[in-house]
């Protein structure tokens, strides 16, 4: 399990890195989302890294006797000569389950099947032939064993895995099912595009979530490199290496000036600097081509736009960053997702407060933007 756990952490933090970024792209690419690419985005560098961890990991520690204890790695060059480990593996009792219990047939299974799903996301999702799919398939096998022959590419100083023909063979065969299995691909819902990008589409309440869950990803994602600049500046402005030795990490973590500095900077940008520059809508409702207007399709004065920043979830962030402010930060809460559901063309809580109206920014200047649907 330990593979598949590197695996998982690794594309949780890439997931939180690139959540933002990815959503943007694919608003501007397609004109919305698609839960299902969005799986599938997922799913495919989440392959990547455990197909990296279940070939490598764990790396054996160095030592000075390293090759003495891993023994002489010969590479297997002879086609097919599982079949010879299987007869000297295979038990006297015979029959397909002593044959699938085989080790040596098990391990060719495990790699026909270990890149199966290679050949799924290559062929589905770059469009790929089958024939340059399996090339693909082959080619990122012979890197993987011969990265195996030569000890990580000689930060070993010799091979601790074995160079093997069959593995070559068995995940070919891996990545031609998998190229040929593509199309099961496009059964996962959600990855129809239901217009041209450029055409307005409904607003419904799972894109104000979405809009609401990149403005507070937008807080986090600021938030990191904010603290590290000011801590950075403050260790300098302190000594540096000459201040008595304190360590730089010591202002990251514990510096009551760092943290205000990295709570206050992303929430002025996203809760006043963004709403005033633009219609008064968030960062994250920018993402979704969502914006704000006044009733009569007119751009909101200032007034306006500071309290619907101040009411939408930068009030919530300010709540949250006061601990005596608990029980406030829940009503809001509350009040705020009951509002989503319950306002006209789901303008929520800020945009009640504010006394605007939201629309989709693609929609025509006096057009209405479309009613929700349900797709």
């Amino acid at each position: 399990m330990e593979p598949a756990i590197w695996a998982a952490l690794l594309m949780s933090v890439a997931a939180f890195v690139l959540f933002v970024p990815y959503i943007a792209v694919r608003y501007r690419r397609r004109g919305e989302l698609g839960l299902g690419n969005m799986a599938l985005a997922f799913a495919g560098p989440l392959y990547g890294l455990a197909l990296f961890f279940y070939v490598f990991a764990p790396f054996p520690p160095m030592r000075h006797d390293f090759c003495a204890g891993i023994g002489v790695r010969r590479p297997q060059l002879i086609p097919f000569h599982f079949l010879h480990d299987m007869g000297k593996s295979a038990t006297g009792s015979g029959g397909p389950m002593a044959m699938l219990n085989n080790p040596a047939l098990t391990q060719v299974l495990l790699n026909v099947a270990l890149f199966i799903p290679l050949g799924m996301f290559v062929r589905y999702m770059f469009g790929r032939s089958v024939p340059v799919t399996v090339a693909i398939g082959l080619g990122v096998s012979l890197l993987i064993e011969t990265t195996q022959l030569t000890g990580d590419w000689f930060i070993y100083p010799c091979a601790y895995r074995l160079f093997d023909v069959d593995d070559l063979i068995a995940n070919g065969l891996g990545g031609l099912i998998g190229a040929l299995a593509a199309p099961l691909l496009s059964a996962v819902p959600g990855q129809r595009v239901h217009a041209e990008p450029g055409e307005p589409r409904p607003i419904t309440w799972r894109r104000r979530l979405l809009a609401s869950a990149c403005d507070l990803m937008s807080f986090a994602f600021l938030y990191v490199p904010t603290v590290a600049a000011c801590a950075a500046l403050m260790w300098i402005w302190q000594g540096g290496l000459s201040a008595g030795g304190t360590p730089a990490y010591s202002y990251f973590f514990f510096d009551a000036t760092v943290e205000r500095v990295g709570f206050w900077v992303p929430w002025l940008v996203l809760t006043v600097g963004i709403p005033l520059a633009g219609s008064g809508a968030s960062l994250g409702q920018h993402i979704v081509k969502l914006q704000a207007a006044t009733a009569d399709g007119r751009r909101p004065d200032v007034k306006a736009r500071l309290l619907r920043g101040l009411t939408g979830v930068g009030g919530f962030l300010l709540l949250n960053h006061f601990e005596s402010l608990s029980g406030p930060v829940v009503v809001l809460a509350a009040v705020s997702l009951i509002a989503l559901f319950r306002t006209s063309r789901h303008r929520g809580f800020s945009y009640l407060c504010a006394r605007l109206t939201m629309t989709d920014s693609r929609t025509p200047t006096g057009q209405a933007a479309p009613t929700e649907l349900v797709h």
